[in-house]
């Protein structure tokens, strides 16, 4: 039987302890709960990570760095600034569908919890590789002339709160049809939301 690496072992913690938070909340959820799931010892979990604080940090992390590795992709292709937010769109709706417990603990958790997140991921510094490739989206298209310059937080409000609301109606089982049905027309109003004006 082969042997699981360290860094095998670590992502299994990562992604039991994504699902138990997104599922149970923050502070339901124990260290021995987490340990449990992945079939380790309590004493074995805290080879990987000290405290639950420093996990639930380290999984905002990792959620912000799957986002960010994504948007750079899309970032960095051929394709027009309204394509590009299409393929925003897409993949951030696919990641509800595939990875839903990323969506879940980044609303349920890294937003209801901020007390948890305070030392250490002060103000935008764990969701900053995700922060920087929408950044970095937003120039290139103000740079084009195909979206107005205005706020980042702004631009960043409205484009993330389209996608957020689709995906938490999605989440609850409020919305009538399949996600992906909403992808052209959620895209289509973000475009229109932001583009440069005539």
């Amino acid at each position: 039987m082969a042997r699981i690496s360290k860094e095998e072992k670590r992502k299994n913690i990562i992604t039991a302890a994504l699902q138990l938070f997104s599922e149970n909340g923050f502070y339901i959820t124990t260290i021995p709960d987490i340990a449990k799931k992945v079939g380790m010892s309590v004493g074995n979990f805290y080879n990987y990570f000290s405290s639950k604080d420093i996990l639930a940090k380290e999984l905002i992390l990792y959620i912000s760095e799957y986002l960010g590795k994504n948007i750079r992709l899309i970032n960095e292709s051929d394709l027009a600034t309204e394509k590009k937010i299409s393929a925003i769109v897409t993949m951030y709706f696919d990641m509800a569908n595939e990875k839903p417990e990323m969506i879940e603990y980044f609303l349920r958790v890294y937003l209801s919890n901020r007390e948890v997140f305070g030392d250490g991921c002060e103000g935008m510094i764990c969701v900053s590789p995700f922060i920087t490739e929408m950044m970095i989206f937003f120039e290139e298209g103000v740079a084009s002339g195909k979206l107005h310059n205005q706020d980042f937080f702004s631009a960043f409000g409205l484009f993330m709160g389209y996608l957020g609301g689709m995906v938490f109606l999605f989440g609850e089982n409020i919305l009538p049809e399949p996600l992906e049905n909403y992808k052209e027309s959620i895209s289509q109003n973000i475009y229109n939301a932001l583009k440069t004006r005539t």
